[in-house]
C-alpha cells in the first residue's frame, strides 16, 4: 500500500485489494495474486515486488503497525476520528453519524 501511495495509485490499489479479498475470495497473501492486483491498479510488477522488501517502505508499514497498536486496534474494520476516537468493528451508519457529530461538537 505504501508503494502504491507513493506512485499515486494508493486508493485504486486499496480498493482492488479489498475487492479481491472480500468479493472474490482471492488469497491476497499470495505474492502472485497481490502482484496481479498491483498491475491492475497501474503498477509495474517488478517495481511492486522490489518495493515489498525496500527498507523505506518496510519501515513505513512497521510505523503504521506500531501506530495501530498504540491506538489499541486488534482487528478490522476500525475507524479513528480526529486521531483520538476509535470505532472498532462494523457499526451501523447511524452510529458513524453520531460519532462524527460528537467529534464536531468537541472540535
Amino acid at each position: 500500500m505504501k508503494y502504491a501511495e507513493s506512485q499515486g495509485v494508493g486508493n485504486s490499489f486499496h480498493e482492488a485489494v479489498l475487492k479481491a479479498y472480500w468479493m472474490e475470495a482471492q488469497p491476497i497473501d499470495d505474492l502472485d495474486v497481490l502482484t496481479g492486483i498491483a498491475v491492475s491498479a497501474g503498477l509495474a510488477a517488478d517495481d511492486f515486488r522490489a518495493a515489498l522488501t525496500d527498507p523505506d517502505f518496510v519501515e513505513a508499514v512497521d510505523n503504521d503497525i506500531a501506530q495501530a497498536a498504540a491506538y489499541g486496534l486488534q482487528g478490522v474494520p476500525a475507524l479513528i476520528f480526529d486521531e483520538k476516537y476509535l470505532v472498532p468493528g462494523a457499526v451501523p451508519y447511524d452510529t458513524l453519524v453520531q460519532v462524527v457529530e460528537e467529534v464536531k461538537r468537541k472540535g
